[in-house]
Order: structure tokens, then C-alpha cells, then sequence
């Protein structure tokens, strides 16, 4: 089955498009030989939108290198501001 368009066909063929998006899968439409665009079911969209953790959660559980991490402050004076 067909799953990239090109723009031209997309217009003459959205329904084909939407009703393969929720039988097959993501379908692509291209414009000028590029990826434009990605029709998707709303069940597919939801499941990528949802399943996202909050930035704090992502940090949180971003995998840890085996590697001791130590930070050393730099020992330079601060500059002079003149007022």
C-alpha cells in the first residue's frame, strides 16, 4: 500500500489518504519532492502526545554514565566593575 502523496494526488485523494491513515498508517504528502506533512489518526496523535514526561521528569531519569562526575569551581577572581 501507498503511503507517501504527492501534494497534487493529496488534493484529489484526501479521503483515500484519511481513510489509509486510519486503516494503515501515518501517510506522508510531499511538496516539491519533500516530506511536508503527515496525516495520522487521532489515536496515533493522542498516543504521541501523551506519552511525553514533563521536562523535569526526563531529566530526572536520563540515563547516568558509569563515569564519577565531578565539577570543579574556577578559582579566578571576579572583574572589576567601575561605577
Amino acid at each position: 500500500m501507498r503511503t507517501t502523496w504527492e501534494l497534487q494526488d493529496a488534493k484529489s485523494k484526501f479521503s483515500k489518504i484519511v481513510e489509509d491513515a486510519l486503516k494503515i498508517g501515518p501517510q506522508y504528502v510531499t511538496r516539491k519532492g519533500l516530506k511536508s506533512v503527515v496525516v495520522v489518526s487521532v489515536e496515533d496523535y493522542e498516543e504521541l502526545i501523551s506519552n511525553k514526561p514533563s521536562f523535569k521528569d526526563f531529566l530526572l531519569n536520563c540515563p547516568k554514565s558509569g563515569i564519577d562526575f565531578e565539577l570543579e569551581r574556577q578559582k579566578d577572581f571576579p572583574r572589576n566593575i567601575e561605577f
